[in-house]
């Protein structure tokens, strides 16, 4: 059983939500506007947040930053799914640059958006399970530590979104070893996501942006032609 916390201000919509989750065994809280949401997120620390962007007295893209930027790790890390009634390419993306794990355009299916919660959840119990993950390691010029989910590049911490260090430390794990995108997103997303593969595109480019000397000429984080993506060991 999960603590999921649902947060929109339409309350049919939050209802249903809410019933399909409690009849999987998911304890569930709710909140209809921003403030209250991040309160709960704050009190509570669920296991995961589907949040709505159009909110309320605090909108969702706000709450979804403020909770990224919270100084307690496991709140920081929580994973979000955010609500968005735009098909707008921009919204989304900038859903997912502020920290937000995935994204679900209304209307959607109840279907759709259970398979993705459980994917999330799925893949948070197995990171919880595997104790091997949680041990600093070093990788080129990077020091990773999985448990404080830091990263530092020759001295300096590099700021990273909760989906990129998760691709980050994956493809670490896995030097040398090429991915497709559908593979990254059963990985790193979760097992069974339903999902857009642009995800993993603007995912990389973002990480690109951080851990190359030139991400227009990416040494470390490299594009395998009608395969996917690979990391080799960076230039020392």
């Amino acid at each position: 059983m999960a603590k999921i916390l649902v947060v929109d201000d339409e309350p049919a919509l939050v209802s249903t939500i809410g019933y399909n989750l409690r009849r999987d065994g998911h304890e569930v809280l709710t909140a209809g506007d921003g403030v209250r949401a991040l309160d709960l997120a704050r009190r509570e620390r669920p296991d995961v947040i589907v949040l709505d962007l159009m909110l309320p007295k605090m909108d969702g893209l706000d709450v979804c930053k403020a909770i990224r930027q919270s100084p307690a790790v496991p709140l920081r890390s929580v994973p979000i799914l955010i609500l968005t009634a735009r098909a707008d390419e921009v919204d989304k993306v900038v859903g997912l640059e502020i920290g937000a794990d995935d994204y679900v355009t209304k209307p959607f299916s109840m279907r759709e958006l259970l398979a993705r919660l459980k994917a999330m959840l799925r893949r948070s119990q197995m990171e919880a399970e595997e104790p091997e993950a949680e041990r600093p390691f070093v990788f080129g010029p990077l020091e990773v530590d999985p448990a404080q989910r830091r990263v530092v590049r020759r001295g300096k911490e590099l700021t990273l979104k909760p989906k990129e260090f998760d691709l980050l430390v994956f493809f670490l794990r896995h030097p040398g070893q090429v991915f497709s995108r559908e593979q990254l997103l059963d990985q790193v997303w979760g097992y069974g996501h339903v999902g857009d593969i642009r995800t993993v595109d603007v995912h990389v480019r973002w990480l690109r942006e951080k851990i190359e000397r030139d991400p227009s000429k990416p040494k470390v984080l490299e594009t395998v032609r009608g395969v996917g993506y690979r990391v080799r060991a960076p230039e020392k």
